[in-house]
Order: structure tokens, then sequence, then C-alpha cells
């Protein structure tokens, strides 16, 4: 029996179209087929089919439209379509590769049964799996919506909010890990906000800052006289997070005998203050955090066993920021939006200067990206940040380095010079012109001018054209001109 698939087919080789169409209704295959003419005419064909594992068969087209614009419109109206071509398309070669994937094969005619049974069975496949990556993209999207302070489209990220979404909304303990500065608080705040807590407060206790005898009487709280300076009594962190989320975070500091005392709480779900003998219960969601290996720890006799299995129900990794650099941009435009409403103004990072960030190590993760760019803010408000603005610890980019395609940032129009103004209107040939070799011929000259006007000082010669020194220098090298 054939397998159940629909195809059409678009194609203005007639008698093609037609030893097609025989061949798929021999095969008993359901297909809907016409010229190009009819499909603009009849467009919502493949989305009828699209539900139905659609497979397109396209053949050639008389009409003036491109590939790329043909499978946008398949895309559109089904994301997921599979393409075979029965014929060359000149473009096909200069298509993007989201759009190249959706071409499954160029078949070679005549076709046999067996063949287009293959055919037709890597058109399937390849449904599944765009099925199965549209699926993991809509998943990301709602879960970019979901959790919507965290920044970044990478994989790393996409796996964190993928452990998110499937503990956000259980009511369990989670420990967060990962180095210092990768955004384990904003995880924590993320969890809280989209929990059945999120209208109980959320109160953070850094185990890390606070000095180890005083830290009991932060969670716990104490009475007065509780011990010397306690002249009236206080409510620990602990009953201030009653009925929403209490964030430890650095447990991994925390003393071994208030290891002990906590896990006793985690348990109970109860304790005393500090100086008192009355029992205070307490509905409290522990989310922990640490920087530092807990399992070796155990192991060194500096963290306990029992706590780790208690706090640990549920891990989350964060990974550092070397690790995802591809979210470079999108955190650096999220930083920039925050120090321009605190009021520092708006900064824009040139290519090169991404570029050359991409290089940096980051061993201080986000925290330190968030760093220098208030720092840059302070120190160029509203201006462009290049390579030469970059502190210099950051700057891994030589000008001979710089990618041609990372093009220049905006600067402000020079005046006009008398000389430029006084330039004939330049007319075009009866034959017409090489438009590209004219503008190059022309950008050519003026560099060379400007080289030697400015005695040969290449700082010089970009201010005199206005652009940048490292733009200069890679148009020079582009035209080979070499400094006299």
């Amino acid at each position: 029996m054939a397998p159940q698939y629909q195809i059409l087919l678009i194609d203005d080789d007639a008698r093609r179209r037609e030893s097609m169409l025989a061949l798929f209704r021999f095969m008993e295959l359901e297909c809907h087929a016409s010229d190009f003419v009819q499909w603009f005419k009849d467009g919502d064909s493949l989305k009828m089919l699209a539900g139905h594992g659609c497979v397109v068969f396209l053949g050639s087209c008389d009409l003036p439209i491109s590939l790329e614009k043909l499978l946008h419109d398949f895309q559109h109206q089904d994301p997921s379509v599979p393409v075979l071509t029965l014929c060359p398309w000149e473009d096909a070669s200069r298509l993007s590769e989201p759009l190249k994937s959706m071409l499954v094969a160029e078949i070679e005619l005549p076709l046999v049964q067996g063949e287009l049974l293959t055919l037709l069975h890597r058109a399937q496949v390849h449904r599944q799996q765009r099925d199965g990556a549209n699926g993991q993209l809509r998943l990301w999207e709602n879960h970019s919506r979901l959790f919507k302070h965290l920044v970044g489209a990478s994989r790393p990220m996409q796996q964190v909010r993928a452990m998110m979404a499937q503990v956000a909304d259980r009511d369990v303990s989670v420990l967060i890990t990962g180095e210092s500065g990768t955004g384990k608080e904003v995880v924590a705040r993320n969890l809280h906000e989209t929990s059945s807590r999120a209208d109980g407060p959320f109160v953070p206790v850094n185990c890390g800052a606070i000095p180890g005898e005083l830290l009991e009487s932060e969670l716990f709280g104490h009475e007065k006289g509780a011990f010397t300076g306690a002249v009236s009594a206080r409510v620990g962190r602990f009953e201030l997070a009653n009925g929403g989320t209490l964030f430890l975070d650095e447990i991994g500091d925390m003393p071994l005998a208030m290891q002990v005392k906590l896990l006793r709480v985690l348990q109970e779900r109860c304790f005393e203050r500090v100086g008192g003998n009355r029992t205070v219960e307490v509905d409290v969601r522990i989310i922990a955090a640490t920087h530092k290996n807990l399992e070796a720890m155990i192991g060194e006799g500096s963290f306990r066993e029992d706590l780790f299995y208690r706090i640990n129900v549920f891990p989350i990794e964060m990974p550092a920021l070397r690790d995802r650099l591809e979210d470079l941009p999108q955190l650096l435009n999220e930083l920039v939006r925050r120090t321009e409403a605190n009021g520092l103004g708006r900064i824009q990072f040139h290519g090169s200067a991404i570029e050359s960030l991409k290089r940096h190590q980051w061993q201080g993760n986000v925290r330190e990206l968030a760093n220098l760019v208030e720092r840059l803010a302070i120190l160029h408000p509203d201006g462009v940040i290049g390579i030469d603005e970059l502190p210099v610890r950051f700057r891994y980019l030589e000008p001979d380095e710089l990618p041609a395609y990372l093009g220049e940032p905006v600067a402000a129009p020079r005046q006009a010079s008398a000389a430029a103004g006084s330039l004939s209107e330049p007319r075009l040939p009866v034959d017409g012109m090489d438009l590209k070799g004219y503008m190059a011929d022309l950008e050519r000259s003026l560099i060379e001018q400007a080289v030697d006007e400015s005695g040969n000082v290449v700082a010089r010669a970009a201010d005199l054209l206005g652009i940048r020194r490292t733009t200069l220098v890679e148009k020079m090298r582009k035209y080979g001109i070499q400094r006299k």
C-alpha cells in the first residue's frame, strides 16, 4: 500500500507535469497539479494541504520570480514543507541556509516508482525533523515570554529555560549552580515570579556575606535580650519569606553548625527564634545557589551530605558567559537599555568592539559585562564604542585584523569642501557604464589623494575622508595602496 502523502505539483512544463501526474495517479497518490499562473490564483492550496503531510514538487517557472520568493511563500503557509525540484534553479546556490534546508532533492527524470517512494520517504523524514525543530522553537518562544528577565537565545540558555519550565510551578527545592556572575539570582527570581507563590515575598540571603555568628539571627530572628545588642525582638528571613520563596545565595559558604539548624527547619518547617522558646511554623520554598562544588565539599567534610540531598531536589546549572558568546550582542542591548533607564545615556557598540569582546574570557561572567557597560556609559555618554574606547584589557583586535564585514557606526555628516562643490556633475555615458567599477576607481583615487595630502599619516587621511582609521587601513589593503 502506498504511503499516505498529498502531492502539490507546480510546473510550467506541461509535458513533464502530465507525465509526473500520471505516475502519481498510478501509485494512487493524491496530487494537486497546476502551472504557476494557476498556483498564484489559487495560492491557498498548500495551506489547505499543510496538515496532511504535503510534499511540493517544483518544476520550471516562466514567470519572473525567484526560487527564494517561492520558498518564502511555501514556508509562510507550511513551515515544515519538504520541496523537491524537477529541474535546476539558477539562484539555488545563493539561498540562505534556512531556505536551502527546505530542498530535499533535485530529481533526475525519468523517475521510476521505487525511486519516487524513496524520495517521498526522505520528504517524510524531513517533515518530521522540521516539525520537531519548529516545536522546539515554539517552546523556546514560550519560555522566553515566561522567563522574560533571562537574556539569551543560545542552546545553553534554551536548556536552562527548559529546566526552569519543568520546575517553576512545582513546590520543590531547587539548587542553582554556576560560576559567580552568571545570573543565578535572576533564575531564582524568575522561578518565584512564575510559581504559585508569585504573590508572596521573595527574600534573598547571601550566606557568604553574613558572619557565621550573625547568620542564625538573620535567618531565624531573635528575641529581645537574646544577646548583647539585641535591644528589641527581630523577625528573621524565614518569617519574612512565609508564603513565598527564600533564596539562600552562596549556601556553600554556610558554617557547618548553621547547616545542622537549617536542615532541621527544612525537614520540620518550624524553628525557634534565637533566645526564644516559641515554635514558629513557616511555609517557605527554598531556592539555593552556589558557585562551589558541594559534592567535593562533602568529601572534604565541609558540607553536610544530608543537607545537600535536601536542597538538591532539582538542580539547574548556569552556563558561563564564555560558553554562550553568541548571546553577547543581546546581553549588550539589554544592559545598554538598563543604563539608559538609569539616566547614564545610550551608547552603541561598533561591530569591531563586539568582535573584540567575544575574545575575552569573562571570568566575572555577566556581572563583569554589566560593570563594563556601566563604565563605558559614564565615560562615553550617547557615544559609539569602538575598540579604541574599550579598556586596554578588552582589546583583542589590531586594526589589520578587523573583518571587512563589520562596517562602520553612523557618524555625523561632514561639511562638503569647496573643492568638492566645484566638481562638475558626472554624466551617464550613452552606452551605459560599470557603476561598481566606477565607484571603486573613484574611492581609490580619493584615498590616494588623502594619503598624499596627509603626508602619509593614516589617521590624518582618515580624518580628511570622514572615516575611522581602521576602515581606511582596510580599504588601503583592499586596493593595494601603500604608504610612501
